[in-house]
């Protein structure tokens, strides 16, 4: 067995590993819907192997060779509109179709020119980096890139420009006589190395990516609430612990808001869960289109809402309660009836030195519990505040005992 088809042998073993692993994905990953086309790019992969096994044994190579470009111009064209499909993007159905047709028709005028000819070896090879051209485009469209995606933009454009460097390799060290002999040429053995290793190396990436944004999805919907669309508890707790101690690090203001709807088991018993589960919906619109950007917003449970604004003093967030809960009690319900007003208590607290999420979330309930005693429907703030995180005094300071005028 000579060098190259050796590694042909190892090819046809990875594609098979490859269609496997994205078919056990895809049905496992219902919403991965990229690995359906990964699965069949690499399946059909496995058939190109076979037919350069098959090459050496015809009398006309020409039927078999025509079906060797077409069949790894198709796999690699699936690979874009797998990756397309992951990203959600549009496929690129017309610029994909155009380099398949035009390809085809220019490989079947060029099948009787010399092998030896550079041109047709360009004319060749060329469609195939069209399509990791097309490839490294789709990528650059997704905006949610990170160090993986960004690894396989680089190795499809390696992967383009390693096609364009095989007609100038094959014209140093020949690629054979006759087609039949291709397999037993050294330009064989280096090509179909080079195309193992990428195989491997797009395989994992495609893969890892997936997989990775198969467990973000996981992830996502474990700490979602699945009624109001806001983090749950679990979801808040986490995101708002990691931001309330970057807050602290950097020195800059916090503050949070606890928020319950009133008499909401009123409104269950006398309209139904429906109606309130619409209420619910229709609070959690308001603090998530009244909060910033950069602000954690949850439902803890039940009634019960929180956000965590960081770079919010105590003027800025109850300034933000104030306009929910203004903007929340204006809202007509449907199934509730014109005549029924809906309203929501507001608890703020601002986050001070030292806090843990717990202490902050403490303090914000008592000020909830406060403007709940005093009527409802209204904003109080936790008690006296601290200084702020930025003019707190060094811990170093506190240490040594140093007071503060008032004590």
């Amino acid at each position: 067995m000579s060098a190259a088809a050796f590694v042909l042998a190892i090819n046809l073993f990875i594609a098979g590993i490859f269609a496997t692993a994205f078919g056990v994905v895809a049905a496992y990953a219902r919403s991965a819907v990229g690995a359906r086309w990964l699965a069949l790019a690499y399946g059909l992969g496995m058939v190109n192997p076979v037919l350069e096994f098959m090459l050496p044994g015809q009398l006309d190579p020409r039927p078999v060779g025509l079906a060797i470009f077409a069949t790894f111009l198709f796999a690699i064209s699936l690979c874009v509109v797998g990756l397309s499909r992951h990203y959600r993007l549009a496929p690129p159905w017309r610029t994909l179709g155009l380099i398949v047709a035009v390809s085809l028709a220019v490989n079947v005028a060029i099948i009787d020119m010399p092998r030896a000819s550079l041109l047709r070896g360009l004319l060749y090879q060329l469609p195939y980096f069209l399509v990791q051209l097309v490839g490294v485009a789709v990528i650059v469209r997704y905006r949610h890139r990170q160090a993986l995606d960004m690894a396989l933009l680089v190795l499809f454009a390696v992967g383009g420009l390693q096609f364009v460097s095989k007609p100038v390799l094959a014209a140093m060290l020949g690629s054979g006589a006759t087609p039949q002999a291709y397999i037993g040429s050294t330009y064989a053995a280096i090509s179909q190395s080079l195309g193992a290793m990428l195989l491997i190396a797009n395989g994992l990436l495609m893969l890892l990516i997936i997989v990775r944004d198969a467990m973000a999805e996981i992830t996502a919907r474990s700490e979602t609430d699945t009624l109001s669309g806001l983090l749950n508890r679990r979801g808040f707790e986490d995101r708002a612990d990691r931001l309330l101690a970057t807050t602290l690090r950097a020195g800059v203001p916090g503050a949070m808001v606890v928020a319950d709807l009133d008499h909401f088991k009123a409104i269950n018993d006398s309209h139904g869960h429906e109606a309130g589960d619409l209420v619910i919906r229709a609070f959690a619109e308001v603090l998530e289109a009244t909060a910033d950007e950069r602000a954690v917003v949850g439902r803890l449970g039940g009634e019960e809402f929180a956000v965590f604004i960081p770079g919010a003093n105590m003027a800025t967030a109850r300034l933000y309660a104030e306009g929910a809960r203004v903007g929340f009690s204006s809202l007509s319900i449907a199934n509730l009836g014109p005549d029924r007003r809906v309203s929501a208590s507001f608890g703020v607290a601002q986050l001070r030195a030292g806090d843990s999420l717990s202490d902050l979330l403490r303090r914000t309930d008592a000020a909830l519990y406060e403007a709940k005693k005093s009527g409802r429907d209204r904003v109080c703030i936790a008690g006296p505040e601290e200084l702020p995180p930025r003019l707190a005094p060094p811990r170093s300071e506190r240490r040594r005992g140093s007071r503060s005028p008032q004590a």
